[in-house]
């Protein structure tokens, strides 16, 4: 997940970190009625009961992480995953599987990167590059290292940037961070460019400016919405970032050398989303989308961001297959890619299937680690609260699972909110995924078998239950009903922000009047 971070309409992309509120239920009712019908019921039944009997998914991880592993977008291995992806679903027994090729603006890989302390000490430090940002010269640089508040950034870059030129620059919030995570990576991105401008080195600051979560790790990601940054970006172990602050706060100079090598091509590179389908009995034309992203980062094997998710969307239909049972409308499964750049393959899949958008009923997506899911998050749909809240009820032996109407636009999620649907976010009790997501731990170690087969059945069963009620769920709400309520929540100035706000005036004070 970009908890990761953070992309949209035509060209875009979101890669978001946002904290998760809590999952309360709120917010308006709904005309129709919920609860499984009888028929549905027993239909529901049979998939729970073949979601948790013999079930694949703990397999399907352990080889898209053990036998592929790290699923960078456009990389050989991505590509690889991209076939694995495919006979799966042949092997399943979906229908019309096939690719939908889509293309990134460039391609990246990782090279190398080392650092170490010349002064006042000498030691050697962990640090790993960001995606998608640049190189130090071969043989790497020597220099001091400047601290920049990321808190007060707008009066770093207009009092202290002439400062900059031939220096490291350590990223570090001096206080209470800001609770807009949304608007810290905005701001962070025009950091680096104004950084790069002034002759700064390199930068150390992860994602945003944030230290790195655990003992001994460090954690990639991107830190723009499909751009490419030239400045070296890294990540450093919290503890060698911690002595390196102690040192600056004591009035030391610390001096670093850094060498980061990576290589970025200059054209777009190739990507494809993974699809495959169980067709609807009485309206195939009306289809709910069930997935997560195929794509990952390279450090470990990307099990549980977002293995967990793939194997989940696979184990989930191959619930429904064995239960025997037909929904009414179609159930839609993909697997994206390019979601770490920003949500690159789910805006693709939007854009690809334009024409047909007004038929699609649902969106359901698992991208948060590798915990139980908790609650259903609704994607602004806050007329639907009260049909699913009725159907979650009936869950009750997975536990309590909330619902709400937030939006998540962390994930694959995004873009169909934009399009106006529910888009599902299987919102997930995960608390070591800060310390795994985008790290050297995101191995599949890190993931319990039952919790995996739990979380597969919870899909299945909340896919099918839309795809097989007896009146549609939702329909796409129209754009400007979508627009307002961006803008009443306050998320449009973001998605403006990074160029991909696609409704206009739409929602806003202006168009009112």
């Amino acid at each position: 997940m970009i908890r990761k971070i953070f992309a949209l309409a035509c060209m875009g992309a979101f890669l978001f970190a946002a904290a998760r509120p809590s999952l309360r239920a709120a917010g308006a009712t709904a005309a129709s009625s919920a609860a499984p019908e009888e028929g549905t019921l027993k239909a529901l039944a049979a998939v729970a009961g073949a979601g948790t009997m013999e079930a694949h998914t703990t397999e399907f991880l352990e080889e898209l992480s053990d036998d592929i592993g790290g699923r960078v977008t456009g990389s050989p291995q991505a590509a690889k995953a991209i076939e694995w992806g495919v006979e799966k679903m042949n092997s399943l027994g979906l229908e019309n599987v096939h690719t939908e090729p889509w293309q990134m603006s460039r391609g990246w890989t990782r090279i190398s990167a080392d650092a170490e302390i010349v002064s006042p000490i000498h030691r050697q430090l962990m640090v790993d590059s960001l995606g998608w940002v640049g190189s130090t010269p071969a043989g790497g640089v020597e220099s001091d290292v400047v601290l920049v508040d990321t808190n007060r950034l707008d009066e770093e870059m207009f009092e202290n940037a002439r400062n900059w030129r031939g220096k490291v620059l350590l990223a570090v919030p001096r206080g209470p961070r800001n609770p807009d995570r949304f608007a810290e990576f905005v701001k962070f991105g025009e950091f680096l460019r104004a950084a790069y401008k002034a002759g700064a080195l390199a930068v150390i600051g992860g994602q945003g400016g944030s230290r790195a979560a655990g003992m001994h790790l460090t954690h990639t990601g991107v830190v723009g919405f499909n751009t490419h940054y030239d400045i070296p970006v890294v990540s450093m172990a919290g503890e060698d970032q911690e002595q390196i602050e102690r040192f600056l706060q004591r009035g030391k100079t610390v001096r670093l050398k850094l060498n980061v090598q990576n290589s970025v091509t200059d054209k777009p590179v190739d990507s494809a989303n993974v699809v495959g389908e169980i067709r609807g009995s009485e309206h195939p034309e009306q289809i709910i989308v069930v997935g997560g992203h195929l794509d990952s980062w390279d450090l470990a094997s990307g099990a549980t961001d977002n293995g967990c998710g793939v194997s989940t969307t696979l184990g989930a239909a191959e619930a429904i297959l064995k239960s025997g049972v037909k929904p009414r409308r179609t159930i839609r499964f993909v697997l994206f890619t390019g979601e770490e750049q920003g949500l690159l393959g789910s805006i693709a899949y939007t854009k690809i299937h334009h024409q047909e958008m007004a038929n699609h009923v649902a969106a359901v997506v698992l991208d948060n680690g590798q915990g139980p899911v908790i609650g259903l998050q609704l994607g602004g749909r806050g007329d639907l609260i009260a049909p699913v809240q009725k159907f979650a009820a009936s869950l009750q032996a997975f536990g309590e699972i909330g619902v709400n109407d937030d939006n998540e636009f962390d994930t694959d999620t995004g873009p169909f909110i934009l399009a106006g649907l529910p888009a599902i976010n299987l919102d997930q009790d995960s608390p070591d995924y800060r310390f795994t997501h985008h790290s050297a731990v995101d191995t599949f170690d890190h993931v319990r078998p039952d919790i995996l087969d739990r979380n597969a059945t919870v899909m299945a069963l909340v896919g099918f239950w839309i795809a097989d009620r007896p009146e549609r769920l939702a329909s796409p709400w129209p754009a400007e009903r979508t627009a307002r309520m961006l803008v009443d929540r306050r998320e449009d100035w973001f998605l403006k922000a990074i160029g991909v706000w696609p409704f206009g005036n739409l929602g806003s004070d202006a168009e009112n009047k």
